[in-house]
């Protein structure tokens, strides 16, 4: 099969002596990007760094385990962005009442080291933690939570919580829509240990955040 080179950019120059779309802009910055990124290493042979992700378009999200990048999951689904504001919600509500910390949903970067960036559904921060906040999240947050997709189960109850645990995550959320059932991890000795967990009915609670508990039928309920 033969292949067709890619076509030449034209220059601003050029551009400038006539009208140009906005599909034509498309496709010249389209094209200006393939020509800049073709001889360079593929994602999977090449050791990425939270830096490089620097360069690449806001729209376009990736995680990286030691070094090995990482796309993430196609856009979650109408349900998984449901239980996350429900969940969000009750914790802010939460805080409200109990001001020991900041809670943050994705889309943001958790940089644990140059060659280790995390996107959890929902994180928390301690207030003594605060200090890892700087724009984006630069070390381990005290809460991560994670709810379940097609795609990401392997990710998520494997990769990331060995991920999590290795960096110091104290509390790890997750959460299951499929099964209906929520587990709470907690971080001992390295480790990390079931503190709670329940399937379709009963609660389950938090150390991190001290006195939160949440009915696990009444948070699946989809009205």
């Amino acid at each position: 099969m033969s292949c067709k080179s890619l076509p030449e950019p034209e220059s601003f120059a050029t551009l400038s002596l006539r009208k140009v779309s906005f599909g034509e802009l498309r496709r010249i910055r389209y094209f200006a990007r393939m020509a800049a990124t073709i001889h360079q290493p593929t994602p999977s042979a090449r050791h990425w760094t939270w830096e490089d992700l620097q360069r690449f378009d806001e729209t376009e999200r990736y995680e990286i385990y030691d070094g090995k990048l990482i796309p993430t999951s196609p856009s979650p689904s109408f349900y998984h962005q449901e239980l996350s504001i429900k969940l969000a919600v009750l914790i802010s509500s939460f805080l409200q009442q109990n001001p020991i910390g900041r809670l943050a949903a994705a889309p943001m970067d958790v940089i644990f080291s140059k060659d280790n960036l995390v996107q959890p559904d929902l994180l928390f921060i301690a207030n003594e933690n605060a200090g890892i906040i700087k724009g984006r999240v630069f070390g381990a947050p005290d809460l991560a939570v994670e709810i379940l997709s097609p795609s990401s189960i392997q990710r998520d109850r494997y990769q990331k919580l060995e991920q999590y645990a290795r960096f110091g995550v104290k509390e790890y959320w997750i959460i299951d829509p499929a099964s209906r059932s929520i587990d709470v991890l907690t971080l001992r000795d390295g480790r990390y240990m079931l503190h709670t967990s329940a399937v379709e009915k009963g609660a389950v609670s938090s150390l991190v955040l001290s006195g939160f508990t949440l009915e696990v039928a009444q948070f699946f309920l989809s009205e």
